[in-house]
């Protein structure tokens, strides 16, 4: 039998590529996000590993969060380090102050370094035991004074930077200029994966970045003989109980597990999108390994019933068929692999590209990345060619004697009963989920959808003859060559529905995200409409809160009317992290319109006001205290004073931007709201604006139009990315056309053969297999972009507490996706078609 597969193998060698192809290129992207997200926490743990103290005392955070931006720079007493010194374990000890949100200015006048990358002000030190900053050689001195400044090596280059120049920074509390005095690298890798550091003298660190006699965090060197741990435990000693709870003692090799693990929990996310899409990419090339092997067993009905009938068993059989699979598998995912390599290096490229700035060193391949692929390569290609498999091994001996064997067909009775199941399990589960919202109802529509997507692929065999006989009316009126195209679609009609499913899959998920990225963005223009008043809007281009002084200096502006600074911190209700914005209440209500259901924007003098889905989600009640922590710890308790419409300007819960500060969260606004002076001209008020603001490019002025269309933009950024996923999918189901088309034409070579006989032209022909190609294609994807708008209404519905609103159908782009499906349909068959017209008449009519 080996030598019966290894014979198949070979005479069917070009039939198995496409197959084997669709195997490599999912396998491809699952061993891609493998490789670039380790190689990503490769090089983070490296970075960490270069850190050089022995115990580190650091703020210990109430909580932690991705929710919003975190302004507040926790830190700890600096005279903390003279405590800790005199403990009998510690050689030294020096405090280190270092804050996210400090910014390098170019001659350009734009941030220098990595754009959306951290910026970082730290605290200079020349103990290199204690700090990871290494001067460069012949290239300066560590500041020692108010207005120096040493940098790093990245953003030097990047600025065109040197010793001796005079440079802008921007701080959190404004911008400020000083003398770069040295440049310096970040341990042995020479920068901090693309984030950008600009030291100070400690003393100016504190003042600048944190408050006097402020460090961000404490470094120790233990004395010879003292291990890591010792040393803590000594540390630990020398706290008092209300000082254990504000800071966190950690060994030099916990700080740098812990960091590890906080960047490999973000990497996570990434690999989990992309594996997403990955194993996407895999179930829709299981439906081409389904049906190459499914044709292939037909092609070989004769040759099997004579292996029976030679001896041969059942299990001998199917074992035989599964080999080939295995040995299909196995080729795909070791090529897979390789292609993955060349995917991650190409990410890599792609985010240097883009302004990152990785550290150079090789790409890791862990033996898990190895293993899943191999596993994944094997599961798909064999899973999906069992039920072929069976079949084969079904063929009775005696068929061996017939001239012409055809595996008999199933009846699709059992497809009715089971996908009627499905029907009515996925319409109760999505009429439930849109009934509800939040995380509730998003899970009854995913499994809804998954029921339908499932109850689509199970009767497209069902309903493909009767489709396609519609969808076939006018291709018909084309001559022979239509009424043999659409006939031979109807026909097979179980390959028409595989090779339509494998396309129906991907367009499934693009009309989804058409109808979300539309709906969104209807919503927010809506919004933004609805309710902004302010002709103008500062925000920062950092996502970093920015100084009060920019409120100030807008309404400095002549034709500037009204100013409303906007904050927000995250803090934590019932061990729930929330958004808690603040505002001005005096003058919020004229740049945007609230529509308040009980009490009034004063009550967030004293109080919170509510958002109404926040409101009655949490059965929450006018005059009910809430407590927030924030995450330095500090507390704050108010009442509900108010509820207002959710507007998706302003966060579920809401204060006075002076209730804020009193709770110890910091002096920074987010965003700027202003309107303009009855009379003013816009254009020479927004112009006005910049100029004040020319000395601060962390933050942007924008009028209504501009604000709106930055929204948008940034959905629109999101969905083509999505949508560059799914182009994955997309092709794999189009070479499952080409495919499936080119063992069609192998499996008809008689009939191709008889059809020219009797007088079919070589266009005729090519013109049969491109509509047959091009009706298929329409059949998927009009199955997949209907089961696209359930899904993607079902989404708005679920969503319309989280912002949209609105529901919106983009039936252009629908139609769209539906012509380049037709016209992909027309590309697919070139090569099978011209393939098809070239076979000689005379062999092809004595071909068995």
């Amino acid at each position: 039998m080996l030598r019966f597969i290894r014979r198949n193998l070979a005479a069917h060698k070009i039939r198995l590529i496409l197959s084997a192809l669709a195997v490599v290129l999912g396998v491809a992207f699952v061993a891609g996000t493998f490789i670039f997200t380790d190689t990503l926490s490769k090089t983070f743990d490296d970075l960490f590993a270069q850190t050089t103290s022995d115990v580190e005392l650091t703020p210990q955070q109430a909580f932690t969060t991705n929710r919003a931006p975190r302004d507040r720079e926790i830190s700890i007493p600096a005279s903390l380090v003279d405590r800790v010194e005199k403990s009998p374990d510690v050689e030294r000890a020096e405090g280190f102050v270092q804050v996210d949100g400090v910014y390098v200015i170019g001659d350009d006048g734009k941030v220098v370094g990595t754009p959306g990358a951290p910026a970082f002000g730290t605290s200079w030190s020349d103990d290199e035991e204690l700090s990871p900053y290494r001067l460069v050689p012949g290239e300066g001195k560590g500041p020692t004074a108010a207005g120096q400044v040493a940098i790093d090596t990245q953003t030097a280059e990047s600025g065109g930077l040197a010793v001796g120049d005079t440079i802008k920074i921007v701080t959190p509390r404004g911008p400020s200029q000083a003398k770069v005095t040295g440049i310096f690298r970040f341990g042995a890798s020479g920068n901090l994966a693309g984030a950008s550091l600009t030291a100070f003298d400690p003393l100016t660190a504190q003042k600048l970045l944190l408050a006097p006699g402020e460090v961000s965090a404490i470094s120790v060197k233990s004395k010879p003989g003292f291990t890591q741990d010792q040393t803590k435990a000594s540390i630990e000693k020398t706290l008092t109980p209300s000082e254990r709870k504000k800071v966190k003692v950690q060994t030099g090799k916990e700080a740098a597990d812990e960091q590890a693990a906080t960047i490999a929990e973000a990497l996570s996310f990434v690999n989990i999108f992309l594996l997403v899409f990955a194993i996407l990419a895999l179930i829709v090339g299981s439906f081409i390994i389904l049906n190459t092997f499914s044709m292939l067993v037909a092609q070989r009905s004769r040759e099997l019933a004579l292996l029976r009938a030679l001896g041969a068993s059942r299990r001998q059989v199917t074992g035989a068929v599964l080999g080939e699979a295995v040995v299909v598998g196995i080729v795909g995912a070791i090529v897979g692999i390789g292609l993955g390599l060349v995917l991650a290096l190409g990410l890599k490229q792609l985010i240097s590209t883009l302004g990152g700035d990785l550290p150079t060193g090789a790409l890791v391949v862990q033996p898990r990345t190895v293993i899943v692929a191999l596993i994944v390569g094997l599961f798909v290609t064999v899973a999906a060619a069992y039920i072929p498999a069976r079949r084969a091994s079904r063929i009775p001996p005696v068929a061996a004697m017939r001239a012409e064997v055809a595996l008999p067909q199933r009846s699709l009775r059992n497809r009715v009963i089971i996908g009627l199941i499905l029907l009515v399990a996925g319409v109760i589960s999505l009429i439930i989920g849109v009934g509800k919202a939040g995380a509730t109802g998003a899970t009854y529509v995913g499994a809804g959808s998954a029921l339908l997507l499932f109850t689509v692929i199970v009767l497209s065999p069902v309903i493909a003859s009767p489709v396609i006989g519609f969808l076939g009316i006018p291709i018909r009126r084309r001559g022979i060559a239509g009424r043999i195209a659409v006939n031979n679609a109807q026909r097979n009609r179980r390959r028409t529905a595989s090779t339509a499913s494998a396309l129906m899959i991907g367009l499934a998920l693009v009309g989804a995200m058409s109808i979300l990225g539309a709906s969104t963005k209807a919503s927010t223009s809506a919004s933004v409409e609805g309710v902004l008043r302010a002709d103008f809007i500062v925000t920062s281009t950092t996502f970093r809160g920015f100084s009060p002084v920019v409120a100030q200096d807008v309404k400095a502006v002549p034709g500037v009317g009204v100013v409303s600074p906007i904050r927000s911190a995250p803090g934590q209700i019932n061990k729930r992290v929330e958004v808690i914005g603040g505002i001005d209440p005096a003058t919020v209500s004229q740049v945007l319109a609230l529509d308040f259901q009980q009490g009034s924007v004063a009550g967030a003098k004293n109080g919170f006001i509510v958002d109404d889905e926040t409101f009655s989600s949490n059965n929450l009640t006018i005059g009910q205290s809430i407590r927030v922590l924030f995450a330095d710890g500090n507390t704050v308790k108010l009442p509900v004073t108010a509820t207002f419409a959710r507007d998706g300007l302003l966060s579920g819960y809401v204060t006075s931007n002076a209730n804020l500060v009193k709770a110890g969260q910091p002096d920074l606004d987010s965003a700027v709201y202003a309107t303009l002076d009855k009379g003013a001209d816009p254009v020479t008020v927004k112009a006005d604006i910049d100029k004040a603001l020319a000395d601060l490019p962390t933050v942007v002025v924008k009028d209504q139009s501009e604000y709106k269309a930055s929204v948008v933009g940034q959905v629109d950024q999101i969905l083509a990315i999505i949508y560059a996923l799914l182009g994955l999918a997309i092709i794999i189901s189009i070479l499952g056309i080409v495919n499936t088309l080119a063992l069609s034409v192998v499996e008809r070579t008689r009939e191709i053969g008889l059809l020219r006989a009797v007088g079919m032209s070589r266009k005729q022909m090519k013109s049969s297999i491109r509509w047959e190609s091009m009706v298929i294609a329409v059949f998927g994807a009009l199955l997949g972009l209907g089961l696209g708008v359930i899904f993607g209404v079902s989404l708005q519905k679920v969503l319309r507490n989280e912002g949209i609103q609105l529901l919106a159908i983009p039936w252009g782009q629908l139609i769209a996706f539906l012509v380049v499906s037709a016209l992909v349909g027309v590309l697919a068959a070139l090569w099978p078609a011209r393939r098809a017209s070239r076979l000689n008449v005379l062999d092809a009519i004595s071909s068995e």
